[in-house]
């Protein structure tokens, strides 16, 4: 068998005359913030004081001790270089690399002797490399002026309208020595499919041979308790394992994620193990529904026969500085999405293939994976060094990536199709490549050749074909983003895409994410250190103009906090409700985003910080399986009963017709009866419709313990009652968790959105509840944990409600 030296200590960063200790894997500001030359640049405004890093040249060495091994071979691997490098060991130079996102092997076997020798790594700024092929291959448009198309790099390390601009460098994944005799497996791929109840996992394998190795290799292979083998005198071979009676893996919600244990040795003639390989893979089918049908042509996953309301959440990279990223990170933010009901996450063309723990906790969770290629928003040159780099990155991570059953969807890019025809690209691109040879040629024909078992979308959004604008609501996907940029949150309701891909809405960090990276500022909506956290064009004024057209204006800073925050839970709130409304027309919603990259205002529902904006908790309703809304139709409220659960759901619906100080003005009863994974409709009687004009009605409906409100005037035009509760501490009874705090809520008036914002109470308080509306005489209970000394009045001052009196 092979053996493996981790090579993680004992390196040193250079530059100029300076010599750092390195953490690898790492990156350069990383570790020019632990030895204190930089300070931390997610804090204050420190990130432009740090921005001289991005176009330095940076040197990492290490020293390899002497070959120590009866192998024939070692090889010394990169799993990932930050970007430009040249490896050279013993003052000899191995090779060069232009790419972050593939890893890299050389054959060291000659170059490691009797003594040391020293290992080096030289990082050329990603700018030099970037700005010297632009100038070479002619300037492409794209939405950032940064020079991110031009070198195969986390995109966002330049900097995007969420995120900062910090270009890294560095060691950015594990690096190793691999010792080896004889034979390596270079790669398995297992096409995994169903054929009736049996599953079958198609091995396909290439390996290595030393210049020794002239005799026959065998591979065996076991899968749920089966086995195969095959033979042969090459360097690849196929081998199929059937495993009958399989159980199938489902996206959470559907079923169960059954996973199997895939198992595979390479050995010689003698029967001597040279290598191995282990992956859990899951059985289950995969399609793309793209039919054209009377509303146009869906786009509609459906896995092991069943069709999907894929309810998404857009995935960035979750830290600026990517190699931070650990493990249980990656779980805790999963998870996250899971509790929220999510069962897709996109893993978006502006960052990364992510670590294979990523897709191990998406397998494990049922978070079925749609991964795009790296590239996103720009005009990408196919000229070499590029089109051979992304050929090779595509074929490794396709490879990588293949064995997770969560993985079901290929996307080319993030915008660029969708760019070249309406953001005035065509007339600058008139003779030059810009991409549409990787999305429509290149990658499909990887694809198709590596992973034939998985769907190819060629972008997002994309409409099918060129025939048609790449944005067409009508075909495949689309991105709604007028609503924000231009229109208010309503404007969600005038459309029904087929699968809304990308849609949100903005709104700030916690409270104490602010406090903790806006140290010593005095915040304020358009503070210096808030400003500069804010890296939308405009998004302040977008935050404001969304804030003036539903609520009378913020008197503070806490005050614009707490409202931003209800804007953004409505506003995707709106879009999720009504598309979810139209199924099976509208497939699926992905809310963009779900987590964030550094502290910041942005339009995620998980701060950089893990902490849970309302938006979470509002997505955790509206991704249940049962919905229940109050949605226009025909120019008036309907009660909508929206069933994605696999069990048919009869809605008994008690409606009130109400005023603003709890009268009832009427009261009446309809059902709607949902079948299995559908959505029924009941009318709202005469009767029941809230006078606009009087500013002070509305209308309820509940079923069981669901509520919908339907309130037909915008808050500032709204004759709320001057907000009165009642507040109450209780410890928890025996058998509770100990550190719980249970806050006890008792309206005595209507109140609408009411937040506990536990941040407030403590930075380490995490509340069980999000956005709440209480009528007069309800209580709510909200279970705070983290709080280590609670009072009432404490609770009452981390309490906001939309009514203001």
């Amino acid at each position: 068998m092979r053996d493996v030296t981790p090579l993680t200590e004992g390196w040193t960063l250079r530059y100029g005359a300076s010599a750092l200790p390195a953490r690898v894997p790492g990156c350069v500001h990383t570790d020019l913030m632990a030895a204190g030359v930089i300070a931390d640049p997610f804090l204050g405004s420190n990130e432009t004081e740090a921005a001289w890093v991005g176009r330095e040249d940076w040197r990492y060495d290490t020293v390899l001790g002497a070959r120590d091994t009866a192998h024939e071979r070692s090889d010394l691997v990169l799993d990932g270089l930050d970007t430009v490098a040249e490896i050279s060991l013993g003052g000899h130079v191995l090779g060069n690399t232009r790419n972050m996102h593939r890893s890299y092997r050389f054959d060291v076997t000659d170059r490691l002797g009797a003594a040391p020798a020293a290992l080096t790594v030289r990082f050329t700024s990603a700018y030099t490399e970037a700005e010297a092929l632009r100038e070479k291959l002619g300037d492409r448009p794209a939405t950032y002026r940064e020079p991110f198309q031009f070198i195969r790099k986390m995109a966002c390390s330049f900097g995007w309208d969420w995120g900062p601009t910090l270009v890294t460098a560095g060691l950015w994944r594990p690096v190793r020595l691999e010792h080896w005799s004889f034979a390596r497996l270079v790669s398995v791929r297992p096409l995994v499919t169903v054929d009736g109840t049996t599953g079958l996992a198609e091995l396909r394998v290439d390996v290595e041979r030393t210049p020794s190795a002239g005799g026959r290799l065998t591979v065996r292979a076991r899968v749920g308790g089966r086995s195969a083998s095959v033979t042969f005198g090459g360097t690849d071979a196929t081998l199929t394992v059937a495993v009958p009676g399989v159980a199938l893996w489902w996206p959470r919600g559907y079923g169960e994620q059954a996973l199997y244990e895939a198992e595979l040795e390479l050995l010689d003639e003698d029967g001597t193990v040279l290598d191995s390989w282990q992956r859990r893979i899951g059985f289950r089918t995969v399609a793309l529904d793209t039919s054209p049908d009377e509303h146009g042509s869906g786009f509609t996953l459906v896995v092991n026969g069943e069709r999907i309301f894929a309810r998404g959440v857009n995935w960035i990279p979750d830290d600026a500085l990517p190699s931070r990223v650990t493990p249980d990170r990656y779980r805790e933010r999963l998870v996250q999405a899971a509790d929220a009901g999510a069962d897709l996450v996109r893993v978006w063309g502006g960052g990364i293939y992510e670590s294979d723990v990523f897709y191990d906790v998406c397998d494990g969770l049922g978070l079925m994976v749609w991964q795009d290629f790296p590239f996103a928003c720009a005009a990408y040159p196919e000229e070499d060094p590029l089109r051979y780099e992304v050929e090779a990155e595509a074929r490794e991570n396709v490879i990588r990536l293949m064995p997770h059953a969560s993985l079901v969807l290929w996307n080319g890019n993030n915008e660029s199709l969708w760019g070249f025809r309406d953001w005035n690209w065509e007339p600058w691109l008139v003779g030059k490549s810009w991409g549409e040879g990787y999305y429509l040629g290149l990658l499909p024909r990887v694809v198709a050749e590596t992973d034939p078992t998985r769907p190819y979308w060629a972008s997002s959004p994309w409409s099918g074909s060129w025939d048609r604008h790449p944005n067409d609501p009508a075909h495949g996907t689309a991105h709604s983003w007028e609503v924000w940029n231009r229109i208010d949150y309503t404007g969600y309701l005038d459309e029904v895409p087929r699968f809304a891909a990308e849609f949100g809405w903005q709104a700030p960090a916690a409270h104490a994410t602010l406090s903790r990276a806006l140290p010593g500022e005095e915040l304020a909506p358009s503070s210096p250190g808030m400003l500069h956290h804010q890296k939308a064009k405009h998004g302040n004024d977008k935050l404001n103009r969304g804030l003036d057209r539903h609520f009378a204006p913020a008197e503070d800073f806490d005050r614009w906090h707490y409202l931003t925050q209800v804007n953004q839970a409505r506003a995707v709130a709106t879009g999720v409700a009504h598309w979810r409304s139209h199924w099976p027309v509208c497939a699926g919603t992905v809310v963009w985003q779900l987590n964030d990259c550094w502290p910041s205002t942005s339009w995620s529902a998980i701060d950089s910080d893990g902490r849970l904006k309302p938006l979470w908790y509002e997505l955790r309703r509206l991704y249940a399986d049962r919905l229940l809304t109050l949605q226009p139709r025909n120019g008036r409220p309907a009660v909508v009963a929206d069933n994605q659960s696999p069990r048919p759901w009869e809605a008994v619906v008690r409606l009130r017709r109400m005023t603003a100080d709890g009268e009832v003005l009427a009261e009446a009863r309809v059902t709607a009866v949902a079948a299995r994974r559908s959505v029924a409709f009941a009318p709202v009687p005469d009767g029941l419709l809230p006078d606009a004009a009087s500013g002070r009605e509305f209308l309820v409906a509940d079923a069981g313990d669901l509520r919908a409100l339907h309130f037909p005037v915008r808050d500032h035009a709204f004759a709320y009652p001057a907000p009165e509760y009642d507040v109450e501490i209780r410890r928890p009874h025996d058998g509770d968790e100990t550190d719980a705090v249970h806050v006890v809520v008792t309206a005595r008036t209507l109140l609408r959105d009411l937040l506990l914002q536990a941040d407030r109470l403590a930075p380490t308080a995490v509340a069980d509840q999000g956005l709440l509306t209480l009528l007069p005489g309800e209580s709510a209970t909200v279970t705070v944990r983290g709080w280590d000394a609670p009072t009432a009045d404490a609770a009452r001052e981390a309490l906001f409600t939309v009514g203001t009196g």
